[in-house]
C-alpha cells in the first residue's frame, strides 16, 4: 500500500532543489541572477527536469544509482555540450584558463570532462538523494505519471532548444557537436543496461557517517582541484584528465565499499551528501568576496548559511525518524 500523499509533492521539491544546488549553491548563478522569474523557470526546467527524468527512468527500468549517475553524465553533455556549448566555445565566460588549456580539435577537454562529472553528481544525484531522504516512504515510488513525464521531457527539450538557438550565439564545428550528441544517446542506452548494483549487499556499512561525509568532501574537492589547480600549475592536460578520472573512479569505488554496496542507513546517505555539499558551502563564503568575478556574488554567504541550515534540519529529521524506528513500543 502506498504511503499517504505528502502536502508538497517530492517531484516539485526536486524540480527546484536541483537548480538550487547545481546553479545557486555552486555560485554559477548568484542570488541576484538566480532569483529572477524567467531565469529561475529556465533553470528549473533544465536541472529539475533532468533530475526528475533521470530518477523516473531509472525506476521504470528497475535500476538505481549506477543508472542515475550514468544518466547524469548524459545530462551534463546535454546541458554543457549541446545547449550552452561551453564544451566547444573557447570564449565561454566561465572558462578562464580552460579556454586554452586542454583545448584540442575544437573541444575544451578538461572543462568538458570536469563539468560532465560535476553535473552527474552535483546537479542530478545529490538532489535526488536529498529529496529521497525527505520522503523516505516514497523513495521507491514513481513521482511522475506518464503525463508528468511527457510534460517534464517537453519542458526540458524546449529549454535546451531555446538555449542552443537563442541564448548562446556560438556555433561549434559539426563533427564534435554531433559526437557529443551521439555520446549522450549512448550513455542513455548504457544506463538502461546497467545492473541495479555492482555487488551483493554487505551485512552492514563498513564506514560510519563521519568517514562517509569526508569521502564526499574529498571527492568533490579533488574534482575541482584537478580542474582548476592543476592547469594553473601547468600540469600536462592529459595528466590532469587522468587525475580527474582516477579521483572520480576512486571516490565511487570507496563509497561503494564503505557503504557495504548500499547497505547503509539514511544517516550514512545524508553524511555523504552533506560532505559533498560542504565544499560548496565553504566556497560560497569565498565567492562573496571575490572581486575578480564579472557577475555580482552578493548574497552568496547567505546561500551558504541557508544550505548549512537546510542540511541541519534534514539531519534532525533523519535522526528523529531513526530514533522513532528503534524505540520499542
Amino acid at each position: 500500500m502506498s504511503a499517504r500523499r505528502p502536502r508538497i509533492p517530492p517531484a516539485l521539491v526536486l524540480f527546484f532543489l536541483a537548480p538550487a544546488i547545481g546553479e545557486l549553491l555552486s555560485g554559477s548563478s548568484p542570488p541576484l541572477e538566480f532569483f529572477r522569474a524567467f531565469p529561475l523557470l529556465l533553470l528549473a526546467a533544465l536541472y529539475g527536469g533532468g533530475a526528475l527524468l533521470a530518477r523516473e527512468l531509472a525506476l521504470r527500468w528497475g535500476k538505481r544509482w549506477p543508472t542515475i549517475l550514468t544518466l547524469g553524465l548524459a545530462y551534463g553533455i546535454l546541458e554543457e555540450g549541446l545547449m550552452v556549448k561551453s564544451f566547444f566555445d573557447p570564449a565561454w565566460m566561465d572558462l578562464g584558463l580552460l579556454g586554452v588549456y586542454g583545448r584540442w580539435a575544437g573541444v575544451n577537454w578538461v572543462w568538458a570532462w570536469m563539468l560532465t562529472l560535476y553535473h552527474a553528481v552535483v546537479s542530478i544525484a545529490l538532489p535526488i538523494l536529498l529529496v529521497e531522504l525527505l520522503y523516505p516512504e516514497h523513495r521507491d515510488e514513481h513521482w511522475l505519471g506518464r503525463r508528468g513525464m511527457t510534460i517534464v521531457a517537453t519542458l526540458l527539450g524546449a529549454d535546451v532548444i531555446f538555449g542552443c538557438t537563442l541564448l548562446t550565439t556560438y556555433r561549434p564545428p559539426l563533427a564534435p557537436y554531433a559526437a557529443a550528441l551521439l555520446t549522450s544517446v549512448l550513455l542513455v542506452l548504457l544506463a538502461r543496461r546497467l545492473p541495479i548494483r555492482w555487488a551483493p549487499l554487505a551485512e552492514s556499512p563498513r564506514w560510519g557517517s563521519f568517514r562517509l561525509g569526508l569521502a564526499g568532501f574529498v571527492g568533490i574537492a579533488s574534482l575541482f582541484f584537478a580542474g582548476w589547480a592543476l592547469p594553473a600549475l601547468k600540469f600536462p592536460a592529459g595528466l590532469t584528465i587522468t587525475f580527474m578520472t582516477a579521483a572520480a573512479f576512486g571516490t565511487w569505488r570507496v563509497i561503494r565499499w564503505a557503504s557495504g554496496e548500499g547497505a547503509w542507513d539514511d544517516r550514512g546517505r545524508l553524511a555523504l551528501a552533506a560532505g559533498g555539499l560542504s565544499f560548496f558551502i565553504l566556497l560560497a563564503f569565498l565567492a562573496e568576496g571575490d572581486t575578480s568575478r564579472v557577475d555580482n556574488p552578493a548574497g552568496m554567504s547567505l546561500v551558504g548559511l541557508a544550505a548549512g541550515a537546510g542540511l541541519l534540519l534534514i539531519y534532525l529529521w533523519v535522526r528523529r525518524r531513526t530514533e522513532l524506528k528503534t524505540t520499542p513500543d
